[in-house]
Formats: structure tokens, C-alpha cells, sequence
């Protein structure tokens, strides 16, 4: 997963097409973590969180994803894992992906 985010064309190119990774680009990356992000919200209308990994597991995924993205030698930020954070940024781009690992690896 840490490869596909590092190498994923989502950046344009001098034509305005989405061709260049953040490799190319020479990017920075900010790593937040957000555990909120695994909610199944399927049924009724409260979201569960009961298939979403244990604070232990998530904290050392969390850990492994910073330090494997800073072996590409790009700027990682990163977030404290678990605290309350409040994050500002200007989305710059006309679509959000989602990428989930049980689909791509």
C-alpha cells in the first residue's frame, strides 16, 4: 500500500493530465491517522468501528506507513497517533480517492 500511494499518477503533467507520481513531482507527504475512516456505515444509522483494528496494531501500522515513506527521501509530517488533531488544507484537485488495501494488495 505505502508503494501504490508513493507511486500513484494523481499529480498533472505539463498537458494537465494526471501522469506524474509523487516521486515526480518531488511532493511532501502528510500522514494523519484517522481511525474513523474504517467505519461501516451499512446498517442503521450509527457507525461501527467493531472491524477496525485494536489501538496496539493500528499505532504500529501507523508507525510502519511514516517510516516506510520516508525511506523514498521525500518530507514526511505526520500526526500524533490517536490525539485529537486539527488539520487545515486546501484540497487542490477535482477528485478524492479511496484506497483500500484488501482491494489493491
Amino acid at each position: 500500500m505505502v508503494d501504490k500511494i508513493y507511486k500513484l499518477r494523481i499529480f498533472p503533467d505539463e498537458n494537465g493530465k494526471t501522469n506524474l507520481s509523487l516521486k515526480e513531482v518531488g511532493g511532501e507527504i502528510l500522514v494523519v491517522s484517522q481511525f474513523t475512516l474504517y467505519a461501516d456505515c451499512r446498517k442503521g444509522n450509527r457507525p461501527s468501528f467493531v472491524k477496525a483494528g485494536g489501538p496496539q496494531l493500528a499505532n504500529s501500522l501507523y508507525e510502519y506507513v511514516v517510516e516506510r515513506l520516508k525511506t523514498y527521501g521525500n518530507r514526511v509530517e505526520h500526526g500524533s497517533f490517536g490525539a485529537d488533531m486539527k488539520v487545515e488544507l486546501l484540497n487542490d484537485g477535482p477528485f478524492t480517492l479511496v484506497l483500500d488495501s484488501d482491494e489493491i494488495c
